[in-house]
C-alpha cells in the first residue's frame, strides 16, 4: 500500500527567552493512502507541532515531510483541517461557512455547485436543514458537524483533526465519533487525527501512534483491528479493553511513569 503521509526524522525545536525548547526529535510516521492515524501521547510532546508541519504551516529544524510523494514545503490545498474549536463566522450561515474553503482553493464550481456540495455535505452529518441558521443557533455539537463539513468540502487528500471532539461531553462526542465513520464512507480521504481520548482513537483508527514525551519520537505503533466499528458497543468488548491496556501502558511509559515491561523483569 503506498504511503500518503511520510515523515522523515523530523526534529524541531522552539525559540524561547531560556533556549531552545526541543519538542521532536528524529520522529518517522507514515500513513497509507486511505488510512486513518491516531497520535496520542502526554500533554506537550508536541501532537499538535506534527500538524502544523503535515499541514505545511511551518517547516521543521530538520527531516522533511511529503505528501503524495512530494516535499511539504508550503500550505497545501489539498489538506483540509478540523480544530476543537470550529471558529465558525457568526455573520455567514453554516451553509456560507461550509462553502468558504471553495472561495479560497482554486476551482471551476459554480455557486449553485458549491451551495449543492455543501447541503450534501450537512445532510450526511445530520444538519439537513440547518444551512440558513447562525452558528449561534447551533449547538455545540452542530457547530462541530459543520465545521467537519467546511473541512472536507474542497475534497482533501488529507484531514488533520487537531482533538475536534475534546470540548464536547461524553454523549455528543460518541454520536460524533460515529459520524466520522459515515463520512469515511461517503468522502474516503487519508486522516490524522490528534487526540488524549484512547477510546477515540480505538474507535476511529485503523493505526494509533503513541509519541513519547517531549522531545516526541515515534514510541508504539499500533494497527487497530475491531470489527463493526461503526457500533459504538465494539468499544465494551475484550478486543477492545486489551487494546485500551496496552495504549494506557504506553502513555504510562512516556509520562516516566512505568517502565517498559523488558525492563522491569531486569
Amino acid at each position: 500500500m503506498t504511503n500518503l503521509i511520510d515523515i522523515k526524522g523530523v526534529t524541531h525545536a522552539y525559540q524561547t527567552d531560556a533556549g531552545p525548547l526541543p519538542v521532536l526529535d528524529d520522529l518517522n510516521i507514515s500513513v497509507p493512502e486511505g488510512d486513518f492515524a491516531a497520535v496520542v501521547g502526554p500533554s506537550g510532546c508536541g501532537k499538535s507541532t506534527l500538524t502544523r508541519l503535515v499541514a505545511g504551516l511551518m517547516k521543521p529544524d530538520a527531516g522533511e515531510v511529503w505528501l503524495h510523494g512530494e516535499k511539504v514545503t508550503s500550505p497545501r490545498a489539498t489538506v483540509g483541517m478540523a480544530f476543537q474549536n470550529p471558529v465558525l463566522l457568526e455573520w455567514r450561515t453554516i451553509r456560507e461557512n461550509v462553502i468558504l474553503p471553495l472561495e479560497i482553493v482554486p476551482n471551476k464550481m459554480t455557486r449553485k455547485q458549491k451551495t449543492d456540495r455543501a447541503d450534501e455535505l450537512l445532510a450526511l452529518v445530520g444538519l439537513e436543514g440547518f444551512g440558513d441558521k447562525r452558528p449561534s443557533e447551533l449547538s455545540g455539537g452542530m457547530r462541530q458537524r459543520a465545521s467537519l463539513c467546511r473541512s472536507i468540502v474542497h475534497k482533501p487528500d488529507v484531514l488533520i483533526m487537531d482533538e475536534p471532539f475534546g470540548a464536547l461531553d461524553a454523549f455528543t462526542r460518541e454520536d460524533l465519533w460515529q459520524t466520522m465513520h459515515a463520512l469515511r464512507t461517503e468522502e474516503p480521504f487519508t486522516g490524522v487525527l490528534i487526540t488524549h481520548d484512547l477510546r477515540e482513537s480505538v474507535y476511529l483508527a485503523d493505526e494509533v501512534i503513541v509519541l513519547s514525551g517531549r522531545p516526541a519520537t515515534t514510541q508504539y505503533v499500533m494497527d487497530v483491528k475491531l470489527g463493526g466499528r461503526t457500533d459504538i458497543d465494539v468499544l465494551y468488548t475484550k478486543e477492545a479493553a486489551d487494546m485500551l491496556h496496552i495504549l494506557r501502558q504506553q502513555i504510562e511509559i512516556a509520562q516516566g511513569r512505568a517502565v517498559p515491561e523488558k525492563e522491569a523483569q531486569v
